[in-house]
């Protein structure tokens, strides 16, 4: 299936944008179902309307192309590096990627491609958890463990964050994580939180950063979450003032009876990308 459906059809050689699904759940910890996520979300962004009222736009204009998903499980390893093959193929190709997932094992492969080709690269990460173990059930690529794996490629910056364990604690860069209860009382971090990118920008967005009022589909959820348009539109001033070169989105686990989380996290790829590609396309370049 094709983002957007029948009413968003471009070929691979005519489309900016790129949707790489990765339905991946095998190092899940909690609720099992990241895998289904990206089927889920793709269903979903048939209903969507391509005409952004907020931007003026329509991204699609860009051209969207959906390729077929990497399906790699025999081992996290494995799944880390046919994510970073897939991607730095697409980067190479001039492609502005973005990956749904599955669960944040996904991002790693990603930002390590992101890594390679572009210089000067800060991750953002939003998320209610952490992720910064060093190993956790016996694996260093456990979804628990993505950005302790992304910062070893590049600086990372975490927004929304509200859980973690004491383990983590020495491997936290203070001045470089916003916490929810901080960002509840005092909107001037998000800005702090812009100071700390760099030029080029990718980001990695676990949906349970959202409330879960907003998204309960997580395998984790937790509460106390930054509201929609508070977070969408930080994004929002982080494209305006750095060259967001890519991102993702993982962790949803659709549920049967709820479909709203799924339309919920396709328009949040399109909102985003509506305010990457508001103007003219312009060729993406390494560097």
């Amino acid at each position: 299936m094709n983002f957007g459906g029948n009413e968003v059809v471009y070929n691979y050689s005519e489309s900016g944008i790129i949707i790489v699904p990765v339905p991946y759940d095998e190092t899940s910890t909690w609720m099992k179902g990241a895998d289904k996520g990206p089927d889920a979300i793709l269903e979903a962004s048939v209903n969507l309307e391509f005409y952004d009222v907020e931007t003026s736009s329509e991204a699609h204009l860009t051209g969207i192309n959906t390729i077929p998903p990497v399906l790699e499980k025999e081992t996290p390893q494995k799944l880390v590096n046919a994510v970073y093959d897939r991607t730095l193929s697409l980067l190479t190709d001039r492609k502005f990627p973005v990956i749904i997932g599955g669960n944040h094992t996904v991002s790693i492969g990603a930002i390590k491609a992101f890594s390679e080709y572009f210089k000067n690269l800060t991750i953002l990460q939003l998320d209610a958890h952490a992720d910064l173990r060093q190993v956790y059930e016996g694996s260093e690529f456990n979804h628990a463990c993505a950005m302790a794996r992304a910062r070893e490629y590049a600086p990372i910056v975490q927004v929304g964050i509200r859980s973690m364990s004491a383990e983590e604690l020495p491997f936290a860069e203070k001045d470089r994580i916003f916490f929810s209860h901080e960002l509840y009382y005092d909107k001037t971090l998000y800005e702090k939180a812009i100071d700390k990118l760099t030029e080029n920008v990718y980001i990695t967005i676990d949906l349970d950063v959202f409330d879960p009022s907003l998204m309960p589909s997580t395998g984790t959820p937790e509460p106390g979450g930054p509201p929609y348009y508070e977070l969408l539109h930080f994004m929002r001033d982080v494209m305006k003032t750095r060259n967001v070169v890519g991102f993702d989105i993982v962790e949803l686990c659709p549920s049967v009876t709820n479909k709203s989380p799924d339309f919920i996290a396709a328009k949040i790829i399109y909102q985003l990308l509506s305010y990457k590609f508001v103007g003219p396309p312009s060729p993406l370049n390494g560097g």
